[in-house]
Formats: C-alpha cells, sequence, structure tokens
C-alpha cells in the first residue's frame, strides 16, 4: 500500500532529508547575509575610498550629492544586473537542472564576496558588487525550485519551504554580529591597504557560510521530478515569452509587481537606516557621544602608555568602527524581528488556506507602521533618548516587512509549471524584487540629497517611499491569484 499524503507528512525525515534542509537554511542565510552587508559598510566605504577633504571628514557624507550619487549606484546597479542575469540564471535552472546552477553561483558571490574586501576603488567595489548579487540572484532561485521538487507532499513542502526560508533572517543576525566584530577586533587585524578598517572584513567574511555549500552541495540529489522528465525527453524546453501567454499572464505581472512592493517596503525604508543613525553630519546624537566615548577612552590609555594621543588617522579609525558597531546592534534587532516573522508565517502558512490572506497578516500592517516608524525617526533623531524607541520600532519593522519575503518562496513553486518554474520565480524575484523593489533605494536616497546634509531627510523620504510601496502592494495583493491546491502541473 503507498503512503498517503498525510502519512508522509508525519513520517519522519531522513538523514539525507535533513542535510538537504541543512544546507538549504545555510544558504537562505547566506543570501541575505550579503544582500544586507551592503547598508552596514555602505557609508564607511564610500567614506573610506571617497576621499577626505582637507578640513579632515570624509567627502561623501550622508545625503551630499556625491554620496547620494554613488549610494544610488551601489544600491541600484548591482540589483539591477542581478536582476537581469538572474532571470538567465532561472532560465538555465529550468533547462540544465536546479543543482548545477546552484553550485556554480555560489562560487560565483563567494569568490566575489571576499575579493571585495581589498578593493581600492568604487569601481572595483561595484563590479565586485555586482557579481555578489548575480550569484545571490540565481542562487535564491534555483533552491528554491529544487526544494520545492524535493518535497512534493504539500503540507512537507510548506514546512520545509516555510522553516529553511526562516534562516534567511539569521543571515542578516550574522552579518550584524560579524559587522559589530569587525568593529571590534579591526584595529588589532592585519591591515589593509594600510587601515585596519571594519568594513573590509565585513566584506572578507562573506565567504565563510559559503565554504560548506561549496563542499556539500554538488554531492546532494538532484530534483528527482525535473531528472524523471529530462531523462525521459517529456519535460518542455523554458520560455520567457512563454510566462506573458494567456493562461500565465496575470500570474507573472502581478506576482512581479507585489513581490516589488515587498521589496520596496524594505529598500525604500528599513536598508536606510545605518545611514541614517550613523551619518558623520547630524547622525543619531547617542550614537555620535557613544562614539566619542571609545575615542577619548582609547586616547587616554595610549597617553598613559605613550605620553600623547594618537594619530588623528588612528582615531578617525576607532570613532568610525565604533559607529558601526553601534549601527549594527539596531539592525542586529532588525533582523531578530525578521526572523521570528518567518517563523511565524511558516507557523501561519499551515493555517491559512488562502495565500492572499495570508500576505494581508503582514502587509496591511507594514504599511501602517513602517512609514510612521520612519517618520517618526525623522522627528526625533537628535533626541539620545529616542534610540530605544528606534529599536523597539526596527525589530517590529522586520517582522512585518520580512515575512513578506519568505512568503514568495512558499508561493511561488505553486504557480508556475514545473518546466517554467525556475524562470517564473526568476522574473517575479529578481525583475520585481531586485530591479523594481530595490529601485525604492534609489527613488529615496535621490530624493533625500540636501545642502547641508540631513539624515532626517532620509528617514522622511524613506517613510514616503516605503508607504507608497506598501500602498500599491496592498491594492493589487485582492487579484493574486489562488494557487491550486497540488500546485500547476505540466
Amino acid at each position: 500500500m503507498s503512503e498517503t499524503p498525510a502519512s508522509q507528512s508525519a513520517s519522519r525525515l531522513t538523514s539525507t532529508q535533513w542535510l538537504i534542509c541543512t544546507i538549504a537554511a545555510i544558504g537562505f542565510a547566506f543570501d541575505i547575509y550579503e544582500l544586507l552587508m551592503l547598508p552596514l559598510i555602505l557609508k564607511p566605504a564610500l567614506a573610506s575610498l571617497g576621499g577626505i577633504t582637507a578640513a579632515g571628514t570624509p567627502v561623501l557624507v550622508p545625503g551630499s550629492p556625491e554620496f547620494v550619487s554613488w549610494a544610488r549606484i551601489l544600491f541600484f546597479v548591482p540589483a539591477l544586473v542581478g536582476g537581469v542575469f538572474g532571470l538567465v540564471g532561472g532560465y538555465l535552472t529550468d533547462l540544465l537542472g536546479r543543482r548545477r546552477v546552484l553550485t556554480f553561483s555560489i562560487l560565483l558571490y563567494a569568490v566575489s564576496a571576499f575579493a571585495a574586501g581589498f578593493t581600492t576603488s568604487l569601481y572595483q567595489l561595484l563590479a565586485l558588487r555586482c557579481c555578489v548579487f548575480i550569484g545571490v540572484c540565481v542562487e535564491f532561485v534555483a533552491a528554491v525550485a529544487w526544494l520545492a521538487e524535493l518535497f512534493p507532499d504539500p503540507i512537507r513542502r510548506e514546512k520545509v519551504l516555510g522553516y529553511t526560508q526562516a534562516f534567511s533572517s539569521l543571515g542578516g543576525l550574522l552579518v550584524g554580529g560579524a559587522n559589530w566584530l569587525a568593529g571590534e577586533f579591526a584595529i588589532s587585524l592585519p591591515a589593509i591597504h594600510g587601515s585596519n578598517e571594519a568594513w573590509r572584513y565585513t566584506l572578507i567574511s562573506g565567504v565563510i557560510p559559503a565554504l560548506p555549500l561549496i563542499l556539500i552541495r554538488p554531492f546532494l540529489p538532484e530534483s528527482p521530478a525535473w531528472q524523471k522528465k529530462r531523462e525521459s525527453g517529456t519535460i518542455k524546453r523554458p520560455s520567457i515569452a512563454e510566462l506573458f501567454h494567456p493562461q500565465l499572464r496575470r500570474t507573472t505581472i502581478l506576482t512581479t509587481l507585489v513581490f516589488a512592493a515587498s521589496y520596496g517596503i524594505a529598500f525604500g525604508a528599513i536598508q536606510q537606516l545605518p545611514q541614517i543613525l550613523g551619518s558623520p553630519v547630524k547622525g543619531h546624537k547617542q550614537i555620535a557621544v557613544t562614539a566619542q566615548a571609545v575615542v577619548d577612552e582609547a586616547n587616554a590609555k595610549a597617553q598613559a602608555k605613550d605620553g600623547k594621543p594618537l594619530p588623528e588617522g588612528k582615531q578617525k579609525a576607532i570613532r568610525g568602527n565604533a559607529v558601526d558597531q553601534a549601527v549594527a546592534k539596531v539592525t542586529i534587532l532588525q533582523e531578530i524581528g525578521g526572523m521570528v516573522g518567518r517563523v511565524a508565517l511558516a507557523i501561519l502558512a499551515l493555517i491559512f488556506v488562502s495565500r492572499r490572506s495570508l500576505l494581508r497578516v503582514f502587509q496591511i500592517p507594514a504599511m501602517f507602521f513602517v512609514p510612521f516608524l520612519f517618520w517618526w525617526i525623522s522627528q526625533n533623531l537628535q533626541n539620545e533618548s529616542s534610540l530605544t524607541a528606534i529599536k523597539a520600532g526596527i525589530f517590529l519593522a522586520g517582522f512585518f516587512t520580512v515575512a513578506q519575503f519568505s512568503f514568495w518562496g512558499n508561493y511561488i513553486p505553486l504557480v508556475f509549471p514545473m518546466h517554467l518554474r525556475g524562470t517564473g520565480e526568476s522574473f517575479a524575484a529578481n525583475i520585481g524584487g531586485r530591479v523594481l523593489g530595490t529601485a525604492a533605494a534609489f527613488i529615496t536616497i535621490t530624493l533625500s540629497e540636501s545642502k547641508p546634509p540631513d539624515p532626517a531627510k532620509i528617514a522622511l523620504m524613506g517613510a514616503y517611499v516605503a508607504g507608497a510601496y506598501a500602498l500599491v502592494g496592498a491594492i493589487l495583493t485582492q487579484w493574486l491569484p489562488e494557487p491550486p491546491k497540488e500546485g500547476l502541473h505540466e
């Protein structure tokens, strides 16, 4: 007697399946680790690579025209390149197989992440971030298609996709922790290009989570459903044009636009928080005071030991690393909120029948809360006592926003047929999320340009941009198709 879906769901995972889930979870964590690295290192990297004025301050200060120009380039160009090449990667996932594309995408962004720590110009950093984005965009699409087909039972598939994607937020926690550790120990680590800057070590740390993926993933099984059809010659050739045939056009367009709305909330507002809090000009007052206290303590120790203060360059590095540490502590709370939100979605996905209703549990609160939070930050940035409230607020913002990203990993494999699963998911995730969604950062940074630089304006523009994206997403969700119970068949 064959097992029913219920009995399959109740049976325990095999050791191979546990290994697959573990490696998938590490992969999802590493994806977000790389994507969320830029907001943390953007300010110090631009300050270092962009040069210093005669007065000793960075040329590229958050809110200045020069900073705005490079910040929007580094946010949007890698996302655009990653989106376009990610779409090609999704096509190759359907054409060549899930596992093979996964392996090469991991190698690409691991090598690029490591090399980025040794850049000597903004153009080098831009090129390597483009390579990182290509790898991440391709890896996410291939991994979701791979998992969805390795676990065909609907209940188990929901659990596996939901809980493994919850580890994406662990990637955010890890990169925040790596940035904090880099700030703590950078001074005692070997100098890179003559300086001990924490942002370089944060970039280099990106290679560490990739090591187990590189070693193990090539030996895991290919999707059995895809492999069977490939060997029998019955699988159709993927086609991007087919996504816009009448039977799939509505699904493709709506998943792309609502996916973009979810990303727009994050990149339009939440991912701008490090630039807002850590700006050397009118940044958060408490963070500036804390950083200066660290510099004063280091100077006191130097004077007690050598009878003279630290060189100005050393003081600058210590101050910058202290600011990065303080900002990292805030972003870690955002990622904790995101992780809790992803776990909540994984649980609710087994309860809610309607996918639209499941998305709205997180989408509607985010539409109201995130814009209000960033408007409030814009009014209270110079209030030393406001940092505690910002920490609590960013936790909730992460909870409501990041959970939406997990929704798409569960939803998309159900609404595209197998031969288009990677291509359809890639179009929605990469053209929608990575290009249209990440464009929110471009818009926020552009609108926030001011003389003199004013990070409070970044927060205010972030509130407007995130609110607009969230509103569009909430409106379009009412037409989002409900997937068939068992997903689409060939």
